[in-house]
Formats: structure tokens, C-alpha cells, sequence
């Protein structure tokens, strides 16, 4: 799980992990999430008052340090040595999207048993998609590419399906790729997206699963947003 970011938009000192939904933090409507879906070992990257968010998880997992915020890609290459000797299916999800469901995260995980399939992109349509990156697919449906917004055609950026930052690898292909991957875009950071593109180039394929509800993948990057998510709940 991803949860090194400060949230600068949140206009709070406070790591964005550890504002309140409902009562409960962030990363603990996640973290229970997962357990609920039968994950059984859980790696929590954190990076900005990191201290604050692993006395927040206590014992529900393990943890481990991202020092410098160089991107998703590098968030993930941080788990690496503690993944070492694993072979298997490892999700990647994000410590600020508190709804995501557990079936949701199983589906997820059923998606990958397919043997072409060696990874699986969460996905959502949004009428206003500003801000996340888009899922590129080809006139059968079968996926192409995910564009991040800043690196986004004009065309690309009309696309309405888009990137929850939620996805699940094959272990090997997750490392292989993000091994390859470089700084080369408009944001100077190490893509994760890239990992995927590692995979089609490796000739297998890549599953996409598209929510019902586009708001079980929302993450929250404002106040705006966090009041959203709660009146939601509410309703």
C-alpha cells in the first residue's frame, strides 16, 4: 500500500493517510479492506511523517520506508527486498482511497488467474477525468496504455475511463518492469504505469476491471473531496 505522500492540497501538516473518514483514517478503511479480502501480508510504504502513520497502523502490517518522493514506480521498488523469495500475486494499493471494497479486491485478484494476464488495472468512468490518468484501448477493447494527464493528447485527455491507482501484478513482471522503467516524462518521476507497459512488451496481457460506481475509486486529495466522500457515505 502506497502511503509516503504528504497531500500537499490538503492544506494540513497532517500525513494524508491520517485524515478522518467517518471516523476512522484513511489508511485504516484500506488496510482493512484488504484484510477482509484474504490478503495476508500487507507492505506499507511510507515516506513523509512516516513515524506518525506506522503508529497509526500498530500491528496490522508491516512497513517500509520511501526517503525521497520520486514517484509511484519508486514507491513500489521499495518493497522489493521485502518481497524477496515471494512468487505470486501482489496487489498495489493506494492509502488514500478508503472505499475500495473487498470483493472489489478479490475480483481483482481472480482477474490475474487468466495464464496470458500478468497484470490488472483497476478502472473508472468519470464525466470529468481531469487529473488521472487515462486507460488507452485499441478498437477491440484490449488495452494499450495508461497516459498520465501532463503527457496526454488533447484526444487522450477526452478519454473518460481512467487509472484508480489500483492494480495487481505478477511479482516477477512487477520488479522486471519497474527495473526498466526511467524519468523520462512531464513530471520527472518513476512511473508505475510503466511497470504495465513492461508486460504487454513481454507479450502477455494486461485485464482492466471497471467499477459500477466510480466513487468506490475516488481518492481523496482535498478537503472538498474528503467532505464528498463523507456525505456519500452518509447518503
Amino acid at each position: 500500500m502506497l502511503a509516503g505522500g504528504k497531500g500537499v492540497r490538503m492544506q494540513s501538516e497532517l500525513p494524508k493517510v491520517l485524515h478522518r473518514l467517518n471516523g476512522k483514517t484513511l489508511i485504516l478503511h484500506v488496510l482493512e479492506s484488504l484484510r477482509d479480502a484474504g490478503v495476508g501480508r500487507i507492505l506499507v510504504v511510507v515516506g513523509y511523517r512516516g513515524d506518525e502513520v506506522i503508529s497509526e497502523i500498530g500491528g496490522r502490517a508491516e512497513t517500509v520506508w520511501q526517503h525521497q518522493q520520486l514517484g509511484t514506480g519508486h514507491a513500489v521498488m521499495q518493497a522489493e527486498k521485502a518481497l524477496e523469495g515471494f512468487s505470486g500475486r501482489v496487489i498495489v494499493a493506494c492509502g488514500d482511497v478508503p472505499l475500495i471494497r473487498p470483493a472489489t479486491f478479490r475480483s481483482l485478484l481472480g482477474a490475474l488467474d487468466r495464464q496470458d494476464v500478468k497484470a490488472v488495472i483497476l478502472t473508472m468512468n468519470l464525466e470529468n477525468p481531469a487529473g488521472y490518468g487515462r486507460i488507452v484501448k485499441d478498437g477491440n477493447g484490449r488495452f494499450l496504455r495508461i497516459v498520465e494527464e501532463k503527457d496526454a493528447t488533447p484526444t487522450e485527455r477526452s478519454i473518460m475511463e481512467v487509472n484508480t491507482g489500483t492494480y495487481v501484478f505478477d511479482r516477477d513482471f512487477l520488479f522486471r518492469g519497474l527495473a526498466g522503467i526511467d524519468r523520462n516524462n512531464a513530471q520527472g518521476e518513476y512511473y508505475l504505469t510503466d511497470a504495465v507497459q513492461h508486460v504487454l512488451r513481454e507479450g502477455f496481457a494486461v485485464q482492466t476491471v471497471l467499477l459500477d460506481d466510480a466513487t468506490e475509486g475516488r481518492g481523496v486529495n482535498s478537503k472538498d473531496e474528503l467532505s464528498g466522500l463523507e456525505e456519500y457515505l452518509k447518503r
